[in-house]
């Protein structure tokens, strides 16, 4: 059986310091093939080489990807500062507007990190550009040493509505997640449900009111060992389960989550 295709949103990276590449995280090609069981195409994240509607009809579902540079402030009306780091403005015109394409369709995706914060600006939402500097909030970066694991260690809590989307779909109101991000939603733009939140109020969890397909997207990064955390496994588990549907019922009925 064929499996439904997955495109992963890549990154713009130098390689070496010096070879320019896209490309996406082993974590996250091997979450989508082994727990979601969909096949991975990473996309290069730029529209000189791909448009939105050619990704419509090559995939099935899409999963964004965390990555170092942030959505530009000028996509949701703010001037660039120091703070906000980083950007990948070729990265922003193909999945802001990919995202709103799937939510109108409901092609399935889900958001991680970065992909979270490009839902909540693709629907008018607005960022923190870093969360650590705001009374009361806790650093929510990730540590600049050690390894691997203790890098994307499980950090602290988040706890979901009661009742809400993911509290059904994980069969628990509270876990704990890892936690590698410097901004964060100050703004939830239309139609953003946010549906979980860090103890020290941070969104975490958000989903599409009423859209037709799968929109759940996370803050943290659950593709870190996602065979292994139960958590993870439910997630991409549920969205390979939605882009199974959506790929064999002819993208005609797609499923629902919320």
């Amino acid at each position: 059986m064929t499996r439904p295709v997955v495109g992963i949103i890549g990154n713009y990276a130098l390689l070496n310091e010096e070879y320019p590449v896209h490309a996406a995280g082993l974590m996250n090609t091997t979450a989508i093939a082994e727990v979601a069981g969909c096949l991975p195409l990473v996309i290069p994240a730029d529209p000189a080489f791909v448009s939105v509607e050619e990704l419509l009809n090559i995939c099935d579902g899409f999963l964004f990807t965390g990555g170092r540079p942030n959505v530009h402030p000028a996509e949701y009306g703010e001037a660039e500062t120091p703070a906000h780091g980083d950007f990948d403005r070729a990265r922003d015109s193909v999945a802001l507007g990919l995202i709103r394409a799937c939510i109108k369709s409901g092609q399935p995706f889900f958001g991680v990190c970065r992909g979270f914060q490009e839902v909540n600006v693709a629907m008018g939402g607005s960022l923190y550009p870093e969360i650590r500097e705001l009374p009361g909030r806790m650093n929510h970066r990730m540590p600049p040493d050690g390894s691997l694991d203790e890098k994307f260690e499980l950090r602290h809590k988040v706890r979901f509505s009661q009742g809400g989307v993911f509290h059904r779909l994980l069969g628990e109101q509270e876990v704990l997640t890892n936690t590698l991000h410097g901004q964060g939603i100050k703004t939830a733009g239309d139609r953003v449900v946010i549906d979980g939140c860090a103890p020290d109020g941070t969104p975490e969890a958000i989903y599409i009111d009423g859209a037709p397909g799968f929109t759940l997207s996370v803050q943290w990064h659950p593709e870190y060992r996602a065979d292994k955390d139960p958590v993870s496994t439910k997630l991409f588990s549920a969205f390979g389960e939605a882009t199974r549907v959506w790929a064999q019922e002819g993208r005609a009925t797609p499923a629902r989550v919320a």
